[in-house]
């Protein structure tokens, strides 16, 4: 069942490692199937160096599992919170990357300090609240989707495709796995990017015009970068 979308998945794990943003078991990556709704997702608690693409975990939009020998990452409550609430997404990925994860520690916001940051997100990194005691006590994983889904609000989660959780790590998606990916890896850069920014004495954002003119030239309605259509 899913076998290519199992590969798909199985590979942005891998990917995961390839970009150093994981070591031991600390992440893991899902992706979901458009025609059947039906979620693939790392099993839990698998070491990188012994996975294989059979291993990952099918699962339906409510949380039962539908195929697989292992049990599903213990965050899948997390993606399966966001795949309900953001229906344009296709790919999850949590990590404990080191420099994104500290400013989800420090329970801050990543500002726009730059043009590089401005190429993948239209404005901050935003940090969640951090969760209440009953919130961390009862549904935990599922009360983290909640707070990253409440944190993003009315935000498109396209132009914002990561939020961190204030004391916990960063959570990406997109498209697919393999641009969940993608944003993952270009969050670990611009968080690194923005803590050296911040130790040289810092700076307010960018301007919203500067801001606007190099989210929009990759990602707007008239976007240039790139080979496009000639």
């Amino acid at each position: 069942m899913l076998d290519n979308l199992k590969k798909e998945v199985y590979q942005a794990n891998m990917d995961l490692v390839r970009h150093g943003l994981v070591i031991h078991t600390w992440g893991n990556a899902s992706g979901r199937d458009p025609g059947s709704g039906l979620i693939v997702i790392k099993p839990s608690g698998v070491s990188y160096a012994s996975l294989k693409a059979d291993d990952m975990v099918v699962m339906d939009p409510d949380g039962r599992k539908v195929e697989g020998d292992l049990n599903p990452s213990t965050d899948a409550p997390t993606h399966l919170y966001l795949y309900r609430e953001f229906r344009s997404i296709g790919g999850v990925v949590h990590t404990h990357s080191s420099f994104a994860t500290s400013w989800a520690q420090a329970g801050r916001d990543i500002p726009a300090f730059g043009t590089t940051h401005a190429d993948h997100y239209y404005g901050e990194v935003p940090c969640t609240r951090e969760l209440r005691e009953d919130e961390v006590n009862n549904d935990y994983e599922l009360n983290t989707g909640k707070v990253i889904a409440e944190r993003l609000g009315k935000l498109d989660p396209l132009i914002v495709p990561s939020v961190l959780v204030n004391g916990h790590g960063p959570f990406c998606w997109g498209l697919d796995a393999a641009e969940a990916v993608y944003n993952a890896a270009a969050l670990e850069e611009i968080a690194k990017m923005a803590l050296y920014t911040v130790l040289l004495g810092g700076r307010e954002s960018i301007e919203k015009y500067l801001l606007d003119k190099h989210f929009l030239r990759k990602h707007g309605k008239n976007a240039y970068y790139g080979q496009g259509k000639m």
